[in-house]
């Protein structure tokens, strides 16, 4: 009887301690990655875009391998591995990272924030027009209410964007559809069987390629010392929190519990970057982006709802 007892016990701390780790990893995947709209935004009001993540990316991929060390792991990998890892940091964090962070100097961190939840929509278009699959009735109903919800949100009048707001939409949508072309790559791609050590090389890559564009078209790379408080602090954030962080939670709800309940993140990050945006920024939400917002994210709700077929592995991700 006390054997039972003691086992019983052993297994609530053990169930507890589950639990708790996948609130914490909810926590990060919805607030850290949530507020990369507001830490880019920062980062590229006195920065580059390209030489800014560049540096980012450069960080991370150190601090990653050199964890994946500590932790044991092999970081070696086939050619064709390397090859896929490339492929996949320049769509997802070199094109579509350093493209979108570009984008945020003309439009708001909140406005992005949910061009951005248009992932899930691109890469069901992607599947039907590539792959020839079919599209379902609740992809279709959410297909529609998304170009809705995108029609209202940047149709408004007095809308608030910098100069060249519009070249910053485009430069969003085009990163968007970067990270969903990513998405639908790496479902069949041959690619380190671990995360960590993938996500290292793909950061690796594109810190090597953000740094040479950065060089070709003549950002201004200015030294650290001179960069502003909140901008070092904002960057910080960004590899810790916003790539480390959030990527290793994201990860680990992959493997804890059902695919569906991540995802929520594309419902949940668009939110926390807009009261952010509002809150530290004073960016403007005004009844028609929140009426926005709403049909464009109920739209991704019945996408991310459809039926899946068994060998659907397109899980869409925003590396930030």
């Amino acid at each position: 009887m006390a054997k039972a007892k003691k086992v019983g016990l052993r297994y609530l701390r053990v169930m507890n301690k589950k639990l708790i780790l996948i609130i914490l990893a909810f926590f990060s995947v919805y607030v850290f990655w949530g507020s990369t709209y507001l830490w880019n935004k920062i980062v590229v009001t006195q920065l580059s875009p390209f030489y800014i993540s560049g540096i980012r990316m450069s960080l991370g991929a150190i601090l990653i391998f050199i964890i994946a060390r500590l932790m044991g792991l092999s970081l070696k990998i086939t050619k064709k591995q390397f090859l896929n890892s490339a492929i996949a940091g320049f769509l997802f964090l070199a094109f579509g990272n350093g493209m979108f962070v570009w984008a945020l100097k003309y439009i708001d961190s909140g406005f992005g924030s949910l061009i951005s939840s248009l992932n899930p929509l691109f890469v069901v278009i992607i599947l039907a027009v590539v792959h020839k699959r079919k599209m379902q009735p609740l992809t279709i109903v959410g297909i529609t209410l998304g170009l809705i919800g995108m029609y209202l949100l940047i149709s408004q009048e007095g809308l608030s964007l910098e100069e060249d707001g519009l070249i910053g939409i485009i430069m969003a949508l085009s990163a968007v559809l970067a990270w969903s072309t990513g998405s639908v790559f790496v479902a069949k791609a041959d690619l380190p069987k671990n995360h960590f050590v993938s996500t290292a090389y793909q950061m690796g890559v594109a810190s090597i390629l953000l740094l040479t564009s950065s060089l070709l078209i003549g950002e201004e790379w200015l030294a650290p010392q001179y960069w502003d408080t909140k901008v070092s602090v904002s960057l910080v954030c960004l590899v810790l929190f916003g790539s480390i962080a959030a990527f290793t939670s994201f990860n680990y709800l992959l493997k804890v519990v059902d695919t569906e309940k991540v995802t929520t993140s594309s419902y949940i990050n668009p939110i926390v970057a807009l009261l952010l945006g509002w809150y530290f920024l004073n960016e403007t939400i005004t009844g028609q982006s929140m009426l926005a917002a709403g049909i464009l994210l109920t739209g991704v709700y019945f996408i991310n709802s459809r039926k899946r077929p068994p060998n659907d592995k397109v899980v869409t991700k925003k590396k930030f």
